[in-house]
């Protein structure tokens, strides 16, 4: 039961501890404890992340910081699955019938997940106004709408790049509501069956998964309209950059058609598995290019790279840690987005068809991507500090060294 999916069409001994709706709830859940911790550390930075992405602030210093209430919604929506995946195992026992038979029980959690996020429990959820920014913010961003930067643009940007890390969780949840409502191709029609991921046909759930990098595109692409029509374009450049960012989102597409194509034919195709190895490592060394130069600013790919004014390869302003820590996240960002090359070895082509190795991959992606928020709002910090703070009032590299780290870590 543990072994090629391809060959057993049973439930393997990981869905039946876990199945795929309490995975993708449990995703879901971490990314809103990950952006606790993001606000919270960002916060002891002095970096006003609700600022930056014009986040309705607090009316009164009596109220809980904005990192506290998403603590507080994180663990009412932990504490709630914990409740009702211990009830599915005290049910099932592991038994394979009994765990595709009580399949409404996991659905209901992610129905209760949903529901927290869009019906106003001020005792346990999100503020109000936070919550209705967050479902407006979505709700613009899922039509190709983009905010002015007066309104949140910054906000709309970083939601959306979660999005394109979520593709594959968004997927599943797809899958899941398809085989609760449908069933898959064994017609048990249960969302704790073995998932197929062809269900709803061939072409949804590529769609589906496409869906994030699109919108980001669209909003490259509104951004490059944006300038050109600037009064001062020659401030603000011909809007080069934002093509080449749109670019960047536009290499998932073919990544997501072959590996789609190469789903579809049982057998396997030479000449397509090149292509889509081809057009993956396109796709993770430009993101990687991406993340590193424009993204977070850094100089290792530039000729200033070893300036004396700041450690190699970085910039002079840090803000989140010592330069060691930036060197340790650009290689993990490397690695972390490169994680389909285990498919190019024939001993670990088979692990990644596994479920629990499914999860992994999603969850490593989904901690990659909340890594790269730090830095990515720290840049954005800095780029907007720069232009209303005197150079006297930025915080450098030397107020991170010695004895401050000591004294907050």
């Amino acid at each position: 039961m543990d072994g090629d999916p391809a060959v057993e069409s049973g439930l393997d001994s990981f869905s039946l501890t876990f199945p795929l709706p309490y995975r993708v709830a449990f995703i879901i859940i971490l990314a809103v404890w990950g952006w606790g911790v993001n606000l919270h550390f960002l916060y002891r930075r002095r970096i006003d992340v609700p600022a930056l992405i014009r986040y309705p602030g607090r009316s009164s210093p009596a109220q809980i910081t904005h990192h506290q209430s998403t603590y507080r919604l994180a663990s009412f929506l932990s504490l709630t699955s914990a409740a009702s995946i211990l009830t599915f195992w005290l049910f099932t026992r592991r038994d394979p019938r009994r765990v595709i038979d009580y399949d409404w029980l996991p659905m209901t959690n992610l129905l209760v997940v949903a529901v927290l996020f869009c019906v106003p429990l001020r005792r346990f959820s999100l503020p109000h106004a936070g919550r209705g920014r967050l479902l407006q913010t979505l709700r613009r961003i899922s039509v190709g709408g983009f905010a002015e930067a007066k309104d949140g643009k910054f906000g709309d940007i970083i939601l959306a790049d979660v999005l394109t890390s979520y593709a594959k969780v968004l997927a599943d949840l797809f899958v899941c509501v398809c085989m609760f409502l449908f069933g898959g191709r064994d017609g048990s029609g249960s969302a704790t069956a073995r998932p197929d991921r062809g269900c709803g046909g061939a072409v949804l759930v590529p769609l589906i998964m496409a869906l994030p990098s699109a919108i980001r595109l669209r909003q490259c692409l509104i951004e490059f309209v944006r300038v050109r029509r600037a009064p001062y374009r020659e401030a603000t450049g011909w809007g080069g950059q934002h093509l080449a960012n749109a670019a960047k989102y536009s290499t998932a597409f073919p990544v997501i058609v072959l590996g789609a194509m190469l789903r579809a034919r049982e057998g396997g195709s030479p000449g397509l598995f090149r292509a889509w190895v081809a057009a993956s490592l396109l796709n993770s060394l430009y993101s990687f290019y991406w993340d590193v130069a424009k993204d977070w600013d850094l100089t290792l790919f530039s000729k200033d790279r070893d300036l004396p004014d700041h450690p190699y390869g970085l910039r002079r302003t840090l803000l989140v840690h010592r330069p060691g820590v930036y060197y340790a996240v650009i290689v993990m960002d490397l690695v972390l987005r490169c994680t389909w090359m285990i498919k190019l070895s024939p001993r670990m082509d088979q692990f990644s068809d596994f479920e629990s190795s499914i999860f992994l991959i999603q969850f490593l992606e989904v901690f990659r991507r909340w890594v790269w928020i730090f830095f990515r709002v720290e840049t954005e910090w800095i780029r907007t500090s720069v232009t209303s703070l005197g150079h006297d009032d930025m915080v450098l590299l030397d107020d991170y060294q010695g004895n401050k780290y000591e004294d907050e870590d």
